[in-house]
């Protein structure tokens, strides 16, 4: 890959719609092989016919994504810096944030590794499950974890080339990372007979394959730069200026798990009926928000360059494109859950009840997608902005009055209740960021 000369200086620049597109699309792409990858996993463990193994599975997938739900700020918070400092011309700072974020991942990776007994034991405890259950959840869990430096390694170098706006380049690493993963998967979970170690050892080797592949095109690339001394690195000043911004993006994701949590804890205790309906819509839900992530990533990317730049015409062109672009698109996902919302939930559970259950509810789930357009994009226009301490303030608000209406609601009205609540939630985060929005912009932009 041939690397742009590097200049210096701010860099105004004109925001259109292909270059939104050309950042949202790619992403998208990427973000929708997640949920692919999960139910090639679960079909390869399901053929043992074992329901422990499965659960063990599931349950050790949670785990996993809740331990590294901690470490998202190594994308999202290096890709806004990337990105200012793209809008910058300061080339140079690239490549110092993303040395920073590498070093965190390989230290914070290493880490996890030596604890993995621990983060294994305790999610045996917090589960209370059945041994077989538990010992498949031991297995995926420990084999898994071997693969957390490069899996957060592989976050640092996503958020590289997002905050570069080489949104192709990140999907072609996350194509190879998906699909070395699924090859082995069934591989060496079926072909083998491995099972339930056959999956997390596929899932291993595919985030090393990426991360070498990822760290093949940075280096060749970084070769052809001006050295960059280790003091300019790890400034002290910008490491800590990092790390608040980062903290703050942290503490937004545990919020938004709690929230889900808390949603299918209340659900639980309308009954098992309830539950498991709720948790087939969700799948509605997560893919539309997989689309819309697409346009939170091109916001993040496009107002940080935007801030770097100190480009007030590009941030507000970049805050409306973005922003009908996620629109229209949750137009669309709606339309098409109303359109083909029974047959798709006739398609994930053959269980009568629960299907009559899922589609009472369908119109909650349909409309998700519209409640929380907002919201992702200014989630992705204040983390690209660096502006993360609004974001977390404002989230923690957010979640408190979710919490208030989850309870009261689900009191009055049940189910309909606990749905009402959520996109109070998601609403809420937008329609408050947006207003907060507006007074930071005219700071930001002061000569």
């Amino acid at each position: 890959m041939q690397q742009k000369a590097p200049v210096t200086g701010s860099r105004p620049f004109r925001v259109s719609n292909r270059e939104v597109l050309a950042i949202a699309i790619p992403i998208t792409l990427a973000y929708l092989t997640t949920p692919l990858l999960g139910l090639v996993d679960t079909a390869v463990v399901g053929r043992f016919g074992d329901a422990a193994l499965l659960g063990g599975l599931a349950v050790g997938a949670m785990v996993f994504d809740f331990v590294f739900v901690t470490f998202n700020f190594l994308q999202s918070g290096t890709s806004s810096l990337i990105a200012q400092a793209f809008g910058r011309g300061d080339a140079l700072e690239e490549r110092a944030a993303f040395w920073r974020a590498f070093v965190i991942a390989a230290i914070s990776g290493f880490a996890l590794v030596l604890l993995a007994p621990l983060i294994s034991a305790v999610g045996e405890w917090f589960m209370n499950a059945e041994p077989a259950l538990t010992a498949a959840m031991d297995v995926y869990v420990r084999v898994r974890l071997l693969s957390a430096p490069a899996a957060l390694i592989n976050y640092a170098i996503l958020g590289y080339f997002l905050g570069r706006g080489e949104a192709g380049v990140g999907l072609c690493l996350q194509i190879i990372l998906n699909g070395v993963n699924i090859a082995l998967c069934i591989f060496l979970g079926l072909y083998l007979g491995w099972g339930v170690a056959g999956v997390a050892w596929g899932t291993v080797c595919g985030e090393v394959t990426a991360m070498i592949a990822g760290m093949v095109i940075l280096l060749r690339r970084f070769r052809a730069m001006p050295k960059i001394s280790p003091r300019h690195t790890f400034n002290i000043a910008t490491i800590r200026s990092m790390l608040h911004v980062n903290v703050n993006i942290m503490i937004r994701s545990f919020v938004v798990i709690g929230a889900y949590i808390l949603f299918t804890r209340q659900g639980a205790q309308l009954g098992t009926l309830t539950l498991a309906a709720n948790a087939v819509l969700m799948h509605f839900v997560m893919v539309a928000y997989y689309f819309l992530g697409g346009f939170e990533t091109a916001a993040q990317q496009l107002a940080g360059r935007a801030i770097g730049a100190h480009d007030q015409p590009a941030f507000s062109r970049a805050v409306r494109l973005t922003l009908g672009w996620g629109f229209a698109l949750a137009g669309v996902a709606s339309l098409l859950v109303f359109t083909f919302g029974e047959q798709l939930v006739g398609a994930i559970t053959k269980v009568a009840d629960v299907r009559a259950e899922a589609v009472f509810y369908l119109p909650w789930a349909a409309f998700a997608a519209p409640s929380g357009v907002l919201a992702f994009q200014m989630n992705g226009v204040f983390i690209g902005a660096s502006w993360s301490r609004d974001m977390r303030n404002v989230m923690l608000i957010s979640f408190a009055a979710f919490i208030a209406a989850l309870f009261a609601f689900g009191q009055m009205f049940g189910n309909h209740g606990l749905w009402a609540a959520l996109h109070v939630f998601l609403f809420l985060r937008g329609v408050s960021l947006l207003s907060i929005m507006r007074s930071r912009v005219r700071t930001a932009f002061v000569e």
